[in-house]
């Protein structure tokens, strides 16, 4: 009897201590959930999260806001989102940066795998390589040989030091031997301006600010760098298809929390993100700045992650790459 009626008390506590958890999971969100962007409104990552924050709001009934953290190259918004409680009110969103800067930077405010929870990988694009009118090259082996016969004399333009614009261009130079300058700007946006006006000739950028200037005939597109066609760009060839296979590269936008943060919780926001994504508007809006929608389970994320610190990093130390 007395053994039975420990047993019983054993249960009850521990039904007791699960308790108070199940009911948190059950009631998130209670309150307002902010969503970091580590960067100045306007660009893509800015873009796709409020897009995010407002379908999210709706369907879930509770408001999601976005807070521009910008400065460091995303450092200091990631830094804040490392030091936020990991209470599933605070979602950080990030790009390539997340797992570029901690080789780029000699320090950063957060470690990749010990400050954050993965929840998803939202959203990818590729880069599009495209050239000024003026430049007479119609395919990527044109502006090869183009960059060869005339050295130190082509430049090319980046949304800036880091980006995945920056580090696929330099894949670009190194893996061919180019004399080939680099000109770095502060967002994809200005990166192509600069293009369209003629001063940078040649352009890596992501598709929602480069596309439409090709469509418009104010650039010429050679090639797109993912392993497929871009759904904005569907008569550009991929590196791969105009035989530069190794000049390849995604841009993407994920979620991660502070790490901590109730497994039940992160289980929520991943499957409400994943149902938004999957909004036949969503999508529909998605394809229309360039973005494919992907909604990874926080284990691909995780490893995506791992996969693209260790490749970026080889390229950050073969080309000598210092943040500015």
């Amino acid at each position: 009897m007395w053994l039975a009626r420990r047993q019983f008390l054993g249960l009850a506590a521990a039904a007791c201590a699960c308790a108070p958890r199940l009911a948190w999971a059950q009631a998130y969100p209670d309150r307002p959930v902010r969503m970091i962007v580590p960067y100045a409104p306007g660009g893509p990552t800015d873009v796709i999260t409020r897009l995010v924050a407002q379908r999210l709001s709706e369907h879930v009934g509770k408001q999601f806001f976005v807070e521009n953290v910008g400065g460091g190259g995303g450092n200091i918004g990631m830094g804040r989102g490392a030091k936020s409680a990991p209470d599933g009110y605070t979602l950080l969103v990030v790009n390539p940066s997340y797992v570029i800067n901690p080789t780029l930077y000699e320090k950063v405010p957060y470690e990749l795998e010990k400050d954050f929870d993965p929840v998803t990988l939202m959203v990818a694009t590729t880069l599009v390589i495209t050239v000024h009118p003026s430049v007479p090259a119609q395919t990527m082996k044109d502006l090869v040989a183009l960059i060869k016969a005339n050295p130190g004399k082509y430049s090319y333009a980046s949304p800036g030091t880091g980006t995945p614009g920056h580090l696929v261009g330099e894949t670009f130079r190194l893996s061919l031997g180019l004399d080939l300058v680099h000109v770095p700007f502060n967002s994809a946006g200005l990166a192509v301006g600069a293009s369209v006006a003629g001063h940078t000739p040649i352009c890596f950028a992501s598709p929602s600010p480069a596309a439409q200037q090709v469509i418009e005939g104010r650039l010429r597109a050679l090639a797109v760098t993912s392993k497929a066609r871009s759904q904005a760009l569907p008569n550009v060839p991929t590196t791969a298809e105009a035989g530069y296979p190794g000049v390849a590269g995604d841009n993407w936008q994920g979620v991660v929390v502070p790490a901590g943060t109730p497994k039940e919780i992160v289980a929520t926001v991943h499957r409400e993100i994943n149902k938004v994504i999957a909004l036949p508007d969503v999508k529909e809006r998605l394809a229309v700045l360039g973005f494919e929608p992907v909604a990874s389970t926080p284990e691909e994320f995780a490893a995506l992650a791992k996969r693209e610190f260790a490749s970026w990093a080889e390229v950050i130390r073969k080309s000598g790459i210092k943040a500015q």
